[in-house]
């Protein structure tokens, strides 16, 4: 009789400490919607957080910063991702930020372009049509081709406001990701446009700004000025999933560093 109780008393014990074990996991998906820039970020943040907690699926969208925040005020995400500081109309209606990263927006030329230094003032002439040929500025008689984001893309956002050409810019074209827009100054010789510095490749030439050339030392000095944060932001009132909750703690987080810097991104604290 002793034997048999033991026998349930052992087995009770271990579907106890089972069920506790498992009740410790966290599980789910989460989903995130929003920045194209923060792709780069986004994939070495999953993957890093997938090796944490395996049994959480984080899945991400680019759709567009304005896109993302919308998202999570409407609930049709988890958190909304933004490459820009949010707006007050868009923080009374209760989005919170959480700063995860900093970047720069590069301004990029045609690798065969001679122009490689601009000042603040000569890019506002350059996207607001002042200046339309790149023989105003030393380089070939030839007409300037302007690219830019649509309209609601967080590094437009960024980079009109930092510029100083809110509702100015001139474009040639405009794209739909960020890779669309260094995807076309790669293919012409005479485009000009912009792009977070996480993405920028060999495929086309960051330009300095004032004398200043775009990296992860001179964005996190502040010597190199076009520059925007990459957001996380959730709802106010709202709270997340455990499993959410679980993923912006570790973006926010000092051990997310290297994963953010191994991106491209500047770490901000």
């Amino acid at each position: 009789m002793k034997k048999v109780l033991s026998f349930v008393f052992a087995a009770v014990l271990a579907v106890s400490l089972f069920v506790g074990c498992s009740g410790n996991q966290k599980g789910g998906t989460v989903n995130t919607d929003g920045s194209t820039s923060m792709a780069d970020v986004m994939g070495a943040l999953t993957e890093a957080f997938r090796e944490k907690e395996p049994d959480i699926t984080v899945n991400y969208s680019g759709t567009g910063s304005g896109s993302g925040i919308s998202g999570v005020l409407d609930g049709t995400c988890d958190i909304g991702l933004s490459s820009r500081e949010l707006k007050q109309e868009e923080m009374d209606k209760g989005a919170v930020a959480h700063v995860v990263a900093l970047d720069g927006v590069a301004v990029v030329v045609n690798p065969k372009n001679v122009v490689a230094d601009l000042t603040t003032e000569q890019i506002a002439d350059i996207f607001t049509g002042k200046i339309s040929n790149w023989s105003e500025l030393g380089g070939a008689d030839a007409p300037i081709a302007v690219y830019g984001r649509e309209d609601g893309s967080g590094t437009r956002s960024a980079f009109e406001e930092i510029v100083g050409v809110e509702g100015a810019c001139v474009y040639t074209n405009e794209y739909g990701s960020t890779g669309d827009v260094i995807g076309n100054v790669a293919s012409n010789e005479n485009a000009i446009g912009y792009a977070s510095l996480s993405a920028v490749d060999s495929s086309v030439a960051a330009a300095k700004v004032n004398g200043v050339m775009p990296s992860e030392a001179t964005v996190k000095d502040g010597s190199y000025t076009i520059q925007r944060p990459f957001v996380m932001v959730t709802r106010e009132g709202t709270e997340l999933s455990e499993a959410a909750q679980a993923f912006l703690d570790f973006a926010v987080s000092a051990e997310a560093e290297q994963y953010i810097t191994a991106a491209g991104a500047v770490y901000p604290n």
